[in-house]
């Protein structure tokens, strides 16, 4: 009982930020990705009668602690939901993302988990179950299941059935580029997990962010299936710094830039007044991604790379769906 699966991650436009039920990742307002071709994880699950526990491997190193329970617990949701509650799993990844950097590693690193556990288990799902089952990992993996524009859709049930992920556009609708500035390689001081609840919790401006969801989510959908790529991007870039300003507003307040994200946002900004398209999105941590048309790849890149404190420059094109390896 094997399997493997790799899965791509995907980067916010409009972004998944609180949840309305903690247990179940539950969100409370819609949100819209890109799957990224750059950026992925591969997963192999071995069900296996004579383990007395999960094992876990990532990136060929024994993994204990926190991120260890996190992947037991969602086998044991794997297990309880097809019914093979006490056969333990050799789970061994390899993560092509920089973890716990705000590039969403939790995003392809369950979607991955996820497809290979229910592979491996022989069961016979469609994607909406697999992604609302995906969701119990880690809520933005719900759209790593699917390639291209991706809508997580929030759902109002208690039980959390109708919150899954929806495909928008496939990945060859529209050649859009992501670049990703990586500027900070550890890891981040406050989690998603911990920002995000203290921000509900706390922060004066968090009704503010929820009010303006609907209205993005309507422009930046009917932008993509128009191509209209200047609206695309100023909605995402908006919508982003919109959801960090609700950080500053937490108490204690707190941001995950720091002074080179601050410098990537200006060097973009500088080549839009220079004529380049190009719009930048930040997730939960001090790593800037910007989008922008092939033709402009070149500037983009060489912009950012010009920057002292940029570490490396990874360029992504639309990302695939899951796919599985025999």
């Amino acid at each position: 009982m094997k399997a493997t699966a790799k899965a791509h991650t995907n980067i916010a436009l409009i972004k998944y930020w609180g949840k309305r039920n903690e247990q179940l990742i539950l969100p409370t307002n819609n949100s819209l990705s890109l799957t990224l071709d750059g950026f992925y994880t591969e997963t192999t699950v071995h069900f296996r009668s004579d383990l007395a526990q999960d094992i876990f491997y990532l990136n060929d190193t024994v993994v204990t602690g926190e991120a260890y329970n996190r992947v037991t617990h969602f086998l044991n949701l794997v297990r309880e939901q097809f019914g093979h509650k006490k056969l333990y799993a050799d789970v061994r990844s390899v993560n092509a993302v920089p973890t716990a950097a705000g590039f969403a590693s939790s995003a392809s690193g369950f979607a991955a988990l996820a497809s290979a556990s229910v592979k491996a288990l022989g069961a016979d799902v469609e994607n909406d179950e697999l992604s609302r089952l995906t969701r119990r990992g880690s809520g933005s993996a719900c759209r790593s299941i699917y390639g291209g524009f991706v809508e997580w859709e929030k759902g109002t049930k208690e039980d959390g059935s109708d919150s899954f992920a929806v495909p928008i556009a496939p990945a060859d609708h529209w050649d859009v580029r992501v670049a990703a500035a990586v500027l900070n390689p550890t890891e981040k001081k406050v989690s998603s997990r911990a920002g995000m609840k203290r921000t509900v919790d706390t922060s004066l401006f968090y009704q503010g962010w929820l009010d303006g969801i609907p209205q993005d989510l309507a422009d930046i959908k009917a932008g993509i299936a128009d191509r209209d790529f200047e609206k695309v991007g100023s909605i995402a870039e908006a919508n982003c710094l919109r959801m960090h300003a609700t950080t500053l507003g937490a108490n204690p307040p707190f941001t995950y830039w720091n002074y080179l994200t601050m410098q990537v946002m200006e060097t973009v900004r500088e080549l839009r007044e220079q004529g380049i398209p190009a719009y930048f999105t930040i997730d939960a941590g001090p790593n800037v991604k910007v989008l922008y048309l092939p033709e402009n790849e070149a500037r983009v890149e060489h912009a950012l790379r010009e920057l002292s404190g940029v570490n490396d420059v990874i360029l992504s094109r639309a990302g695939g769906p899951v796919t599985y390896q025999n």
